[in-house]
């Protein structure tokens, strides 16, 4: 069985006859160099149990990237953290270390 209609977006069923559907052709965010980005680094508490985890927001690049710099700061603070919804979650109230490793990568903060 083929899945030729896996890509579109939005829409189930339409009745339009002149309809268009949008497709997801998976093409990855346009790249800044990291002297043009501004990145927003903060702590976050809410629906965390309670826990505190530093939030690094605003990167423009490949997920590749975004992988790369979330690893060096998962790293370099000796603490785990994940990817979520393109913002960089670490473990911890690590700011003021980030925010050093951050500008020493040439980003400009927010």
């Amino acid at each position: 069985m083929s899945n030729k209609h896996k890509n579109r977006e939005g829409v189930v069923y339409s009745t339009n006859p002149d309809f268009q559907y949008t497709e997801n052709n998976g093409e990855e965010s346009e790249i800044l160099p990291a002297q043009k980005q501004k990145l927003k680094i903060f702590t976050d508490t809410k629906m965390r149990a309670g826990k505190t985890v530093t939030v690094i927001e605003g990167f423009v690049g490949k997920e590749n990237d975004l992988e790369a710099l979330c690893k060096m700061l998962k790293t370099s603070c000796g603490a785990g953290g994940t990817i979520k919804d393109r913002l960089v979650l670490i473990q911890g109230d690590h700011k003021n270390k980030i925010i050093d490793l951050i500008k020493k990568k040439g980003y400009s903060i927010k």
